[in-house]
């Protein structure tokens, strides 16, 4: 194989925010293209690629040999964060490509294997939100935003430092979680894009909750709230 790695663009997005010399942990690598690309890139960084079941594990293996790099990718079978052992250096974190209820998840259950940890980039494709509220929730500042749209997708990068006396944390408002703290500050037509696709399909939903026999009423209250945030942000607010 030749000396580079032909990464997604999100995937590019992700290694942006790695920084040199790093050792990090790419969670459900996903055939360990991004630590191999980081670590052809970068010849101080080291990395874990985890997978969760064999075949992708088995292939994540082929690919770090085909790139001679299995000095410092190493790959591991596990769930989650348990494949990062509790003494072990890592202080970067990779979760990319899941929805965000499932990033929460290996996050909380992997609290133990955070605690040399220092930056999380996180690629939910779904549920930004409940990310950002668990790093909210849990000690890590929300310090780099980026969206990109790909193959008709657009995905959001969220990444967060563990939070420090230069860094201190300041609790998010509802609104930033749902929209970002950093991208609400620097919109983007791939932002405005994407909120006016989800404005349609919020009034979609309004429409079909308030025709329903048993009408939640908490929820429409919730969705038409979110609804009025959308519109102003569309303004420009």
């Amino acid at each position: 194989m030749g000396n580079s790695v032909k990464l997604s663009n999100r995937l590019l997005q992700v290694a942006t925010y790695l920084s040199k010399g790093g050792y990090f942990a790419d969670i459900g690598s996903d055939h360990a293209y991004l630590p191999c690309y980081v670590c052809l890139q970068d010849k101080t960084a080291k990395a874990i690629a985890g997978e969760v079941n064999e075949g992708p594990y088995q292939s994540a293996l082929r690919t770090v040999k085909s790139y001679g790099l299995n000095d410092r990718v190493e790959v591991r079978l596990g769930d989650g964060l348990a494949v990062i052992d509790n003494d072990e250096k890592v202080d970067h974190i990779v979760i990319a490509g899941m929805g965000g209820s499932l990033i929460k998840s290996i996050l909380e259950d992997g609290k133990a294997q955070l605690k040399n940890v220092k930056r999380i980039i996180a690629q939910p494709n779904v549920d930004a939100r409940g990310v950002r509220r668990w790093f909210n929730d849990n000690h890590f500042v929300i310090t780099n935003e980026s969206i990109i749209e790909e193959n008709g997708h657009i995905y959001e990068v969220v990444v967060a430092d563990l939070e420090t006396k230069l860094n201190p944390l300041k609790q998010l408002t509802e609104k930033q979680l749902l929209f970002g703290p950093l991208l609400l500050e620097n919109r983007t037509d791939v932002f405005y894009k994407k909120w006016k696709h989800e404005y349609d399909k919020l009034e979609q939903v309004i429409n079909q909750m308030k025709n329903a026999q048993g009408q939640d009423l908490d929820k429409i209250e919730k969705f038409e709230l979110e609804k009025l945030w959308i519109k102003e942000v569309l303004r420009g607010e």
